[in-house]
């Protein structure tokens, strides 16, 4: 069963899934946010994980170095909640802290250019924070 791994942001959503055996990780797409329209986001979501038919969808909860949770962790917490009214599966919170400075350093080691990376940082980051969550079932 699929799982479908998200890194929200204020502006784009990175989303990423897993292969069938839930063993990797492969980013999707970098969405943008429609500002004026909240519920269009959550809805977007939702046709995904059933396009997928995804088991678990995994939101990456940024929290604060000393393990706290500041206020894009509480919007990411919020936006979790939104999908689990609409969906039939779990839908986990995962620490993601670090995970957009790991993508950085993965785009710049392989010499992508800072528009290219841009473009691209949210989907790798969704990656990384699902390949976590996906690592650590298997151990």
């Amino acid at each position: 069963m699929r799982i479908l791994g998200l890194d929200v942001g204020t502006k784009t959503i990175g989303i990423a899934v897993s292969d069938e055996l839930g063993w990797t990780a492969q980013g999707i797409e970098t969405y943008r946010r429609k500002e004026d329209d909240p519920t269009a986001d959550v809805n977007y979501i939702v046709n995904l994980a059933n396009e997928y038919k995804v088991g678990s969808i995994v939101v990456g909860l940024p929290k604060n170095m000393n393990g706290t949770i500041g206020p894009s962790g509480e919007a990411c917490q919020q936006f979790a909640e939104n999908i689990k009214e609409h969906v039939d599966c779990p839908v986990i919170l995962w620490d993601e802290r670090l995970t957009t400075v790991a993508a950085e350093r993965m785009l710049i080691s392989a010499d992508v250019s800072r528009k290219k990376r841009k473009q691209v940082i949210d989907k790798m980051a969704a990656v990384i924070i699902l390949q976590g969550y996906l690592d650590s079932k298997s151990n």
